[in-house]
């Protein structure tokens, strides 16, 4: 019976296939232009194929149409003879008119929300390979019924109102008011992928209310991100999340008001079993000096209703931090004592004084094991409510002997502190191991995860590795006479 149903699921896969259609898109193609594309009928296996040009594609659309878990429908950018990306610019922007979809002002590329095509929840997407940018209140487009209308402030290069199993990869996403905005939308937005992408230049000058990405779902993973500064002036976070199940794993993320700013969801995200449980691992957090908050992590929530807060457990391990602030700097705020923060193997380094270090804002618990961390580095700069529980196996040195800081190579160097001084992995990270790390820039590569593991974001060179253990296995068959064994 097994083997018939598997036969059955090849034949039924086929024919899935054999139906779907490539919709190639710029000079010389079927499609002169995007808004050409049928986007209202599009169907599972269905390709648009987005060659790059060198002027921009100055079009808006939404996809409100569904692939399948086996033929998922594919937005793609096909790079140019160097590797350009495509490039989809929210300037004076025209929408297919014959699709018809609210919130044009929120964004470039809209996911979910449209009357057509019909109002549903799609799902099984992929968006790739493309350069979207320029959804900011200083410029205009044209709507679905011909009229000319400005982008909003929380404009996105992509607007997700509702989405499942959406990827979202290898695009470059910034000069919007948010990069990225995905929305909860009644638990009707889940498993969402986004990654090896590069986000960065978002932002409203003097607003503290756009970011980089500002995010909401159930199920949601950041992965091999580049995230970098905000726009000059722009007072946002730069990764802000509201959503249950969140994993942000390998990202590279460079300054912001907060680097990180996980906070309190609506009720769907809040009634989810995932809601209280939160991991944030092998990511590289640079602060710089002058930047926005000294608070790197922000974690619980920021609505006022405290019942609403994340509570539960961060879980912050295997992460480099490293800043160049002047003053202070401090890893964690935690919103309330009903937060705690499990930080596990990390390099924690200030380029200031040990003394301007501190790892908890005020509230919360932090439980510290396996850190390196700057000697002399302090609870808290103010008086605590809450407490720091200190575990095994915690390094505290002047230098955690980076390859070369200057350059922001964070692997341990040969004589590193960092090398083999990780302690054993929380219990409930055991499905969620450090086995990749982030390969500047956009991409992640695998990492060895035989114990002991290298404290921090990055471990040993995988070349350096290999050789470390061939000398220590040849060492091992010579006579002591030879190695110098006493």
């Amino acid at each position: 019976m097994r083997r018939f149903t598997l036969s059955l699921a090849v034949v039924l896969l086929y024919c899935t296939s054999v139906v779907a259609t490539d919709y190639a898109v710029g000079p010389g193609q079927a499609y002169g232009s995007i808004s050409q594309v049928p986007w209202e009928s599009l169907g599972p296996g269905d390709r648009v194929l987005i060659h790059y040009r060198p002027t921009p594609y100055a079009e808006k659309f939404v996809i409100g149409v569904s692939g399948s878990p086996t033929d998922p429908l594919i937005v793609r950018g096909v790079p140019g003879p160097n590797g350009e990306r495509p490039v989809i610019d929210g300037r004076n922007a025209v929408t297919r008119q014959a699709l018809d979809f609210w919130g044009e002002q929120r964004g470039v590329i809209k996911v979910g929300g449209s009357s057509v095509p019909s109002n549903s929840v799609p799902s099984h997407i992929v968006i790739e390979g493309l350069e979207i940018r320029s959804a900011h209140p200083d410029y205009t487009f044209i709507d679905d019924s011909g009229m000319t209308s400005t982008y909003s402030s929380n404009a996105a290069s992509i607007y997700v109102e509702k989405a499942q199993n959406l990827i979202i990869r290898d695009c470059e996403i910034h000069d919007s008011g948010n990069g990225l905005f995905i929305g909860a939308f009644n638990g009707d937005t889940r498993d969402i992928l986004i990654a090896g992408n590069n986000i960065h230049s978002n932002g409203i000058v003097g607003s503290i209310f756009e970011h980089n990405a500002y995010t909401e779902a159930i199920g949601l993973t950041y992965e091999a991100n580049r995230f970098g500064p905000l726009r000059p002036g722009a007072l946002g976070n730069n990764l802000k999340d509201r959503s249950a199940g969140l994993i942000v794993r390998y990202n590279w993320i460079d300054s912001g008001n907060r680097q990180l700013d996980l906070v309190d969801g609506g009720s769907a995200p809040a009634a989810h079993a995932d809601y209280d449980r939160t991991h944030v691992y092998g990511n590289v957090l640079i602060e710089r000096s002058g930047e926005g908050n000294s608070q790197i992590v922000h974690y619980g929530g920021d609505s006022g209703n405290t019942a609403n807060y994340r509570k539960g457990l961060l879980h912050f391990y295997h992460n480099t931090v490293y800043s160049t602030r002047s003053g202070n700097t401090t890893l964690l705020r935690l919103s309330t004592n009903d937060e705690t923060a499990d930080v596990r193997n990390n390099a924690i380094f200030v380029t200031a004084s040990g003394s301007s270090l501190a790892l908890l804002n005020d509230a919360g618990t932090v439980e510290l094991s396996g850190n390196w961390l700057k000697q002399g580095w302090q609870a808290g700069h103010g008086s605590l409510t809450g407490s720091i529980v200190i575990g095994l196996g915690n390094i505290e040195d002047a230098e955690p002997g980076f390859v070369d800081p200057g350059s922001e190579d964070f692997h341990p160097a040969t004589d590193s502190g960092l090398r083999e001084s990780a302690v054993a992995a929380h219990p409930e990270t055991n499905d969620l191991p450090t086995d990749r790390q982030y390969q500047r820039h956009l991409g992640s590569v695998a990492r060895d995860t035989a114990p002991p593991m290298d404290i921090g974001a990055l471990g040993v060179r995988r070349e350096e590795l290999f050789r470390d253990r061939f000398e220590r296995s040849m060492r091992a068959l010579l006579p002591d006479s030879l190695t110098g064994a006493n």
